[in-house]
């Protein structure tokens, strides 16, 4: 097929998607990724970025398009876009796209759901306009080459996010093809993001450009478009175009290859752990030969963690809890789990136990383990005080399309994050709703579960 027109032909199914009938798995995926996007957002906002993005967003003010999640702020849709994707990646709670690194639902689904609210939608169509932003976020990345783009100093996450939020949005805001190809065009000028967010050692910049820069992005996008702002026709492929212009080896297939056939809502893996992607294999790995053998801090001699040599770099010994492979592990070896608490205090990185406990781990960046087929693997080997040792290789973990999470396990991973923030009626309330989302006529209904009085 000719790669002559892309921006047309991605810019037609756009148009089409929030009519598209989706079949049944694909929306059930969906909806997991939805209620699990909503958990992260719930949770993130007591957490410094949100805390931060609350602030912000109440000394703007705004018309009162859309709602800030677990507060009584009603904003512009492109400032409940922005703070409710902070919260979603507040910490490391949020779906991830292994081949490609995305983020996609920390942005994606703030972006949709600002825009269903602005714009009276219903489920299906939220439904819709979700799963078409997750195709543009990973499909941008595969077209750019997310190793491409970080050649360039830039932010994988950074860049797709902002792609993924404008093809949300722009479903929702009912965009033409006309209007389709120019929120593209009004998206790719603000793509942005570079790679020094690694220094971050709050996680508030890096909750930025992961998913609240890219949300207000393409929220700010499709709103343009929608009020007939005009643009370029063929920002993907015609002179100076996006593609060239982020990469050196583009390949712009890949941004309609499979369009209505392959839906990378059902790719992305659901973190079981609130705890950075590289670490949730080896986590795995280790509670399961915890379970088996009985490991404590008592009886444990020495624990070995290998990974991706890629991923060990991006967790090694950092300085944000839920980041640091070393220390997660040790937390698990001395409480048995690691909670949504544990994962982020950093008094748990002061105490003493814990300390001790993380001087037995050896993290290893393993070349053997850079593996297409399975590029978050973690494999490892612990030996025991009486001599014994044992070893565990989890190639997928928890949460992954080759090891999925069926819907129970996400309700039970959305009751944990989202009832300590807004109560368990509340939350079961909204579990219910985003369960039968087609069911509901418009997204406001889920409004009053979603917020808090007085916050």
């Amino acid at each position: 097929m000719s790669s002559t027109d892309i921006t047309g032909r991605l810019a037609k199914y756009m148009a089409e998607a929030r009519q598209r009938t989706l079949a049944p798995e694909v929306a059930r995926e969906a909806r997991h990724r939805i209620l699990d996007s909503l958990a992260a957002m719930v949770s993130g906002a007591q957490l410094k970025p949100g805390e931060m993005a609350i602030k912000y967003t109440r000394s703007q003010g705004g018309i009162a398009e859309a709602s800030v999640v677990a507060t009584d702020i009603r904003t512009s849709a492109i400032n409940a876009a922005l703070a409710n994707a902070m919260f979603a990646h507040a910490d490391e709670t949020d779906d991830f796209h292994p081949a490609t690194k995305a983020h996609p639902g920390c942005s994606v689904v703030p972006a949709a759901l600002a825009m269903a609210e602005r714009e009276g939608s219903s489920g299906t169509e939220l439904l819709n306009a979700v799963t078409l932003g997750y195709d543009l976020c990973c499909r941008f990345l595969l077209a750019l080459g997310a190793d491409q783009v970080r050649a360039g100093h830039r932010s994988a996450e950074g860049t797709s996010s902002t792609m993924g939020s404008v093809g949300a949005a722009a479903a929702l805001a009912r965009l033409d093809e006309k209007g389709m190809r120019h929120a593209l065009s009004y998206a790719a000028q603000q793509v942005s993001g570079i790679w020094s967010w690694v220094r971050d050692a709050e996680h508030v910049e890096k909750a930025f450009d992961f998913s609240g820069m890219g949300a207000r992005n393409g929220v700010t996008a499709a709103i343009m478009a929608q009020m007939g702002f005009s643009g370029v026709w063929d920002v993907l492929d015609g002179e100076h175009n996006a593609l060239i212009a982020l990469s050196a080896d583009p390949r712009p297939e890949e941004m309609v290859a499979g369009l209505g056939s392959r839906y990378f809502v059902t790719e992305t893996a659901i973190k079981p752990y609130s705890v950075g992607y590289p670490i949730q294999a080896p986590l795995d790995a280790f509670l399961t030969l915890q379970r088996e053998h009985g490991l404590n801090a008592d009886n444990v001699e020495r624990i070995v963690v290998k990974l991706p040599a890629d991923g060990a770099r991006i967790v090694n010994d950092r300085s944000m809890p839920d980041v640091n492979c070393q220390h997660i592990i040790a937390v698990a070896l001395v409480s048995g789990t690691v909670s949504f608490e544990d994962s982020h205090s950093y008094e748990r990185m002061a105490d003493p136990k814990v300390r001790a406990a993380k001087a037995r781990v050896e993290l290893v960046a393993d070349e053997k383990l850079m593996d297409r087929a399975a590029p978050r693997s973690g494999l490892v080997e612990v030996t025991l005080k009486d001599g014994r040792s044992v070893s565990h290789f989890t190639p997928h973990a928890p949460g992954t399309k080759e090891n999925p999470m069926d819907t129970e396990s996400v309700n039970a991973k959305a009751r944990l994050l989202m009832a300590p923030v807004l109560g368990a009626a509340q939350t079961e309330a909204v579990i219910r709703r985003v369960n039968a989302l087609e069911s509901l006529t418009d997204v406001r209904e889920l409004r009053p579960f979603l917020t808090r009085a007085g916050h």
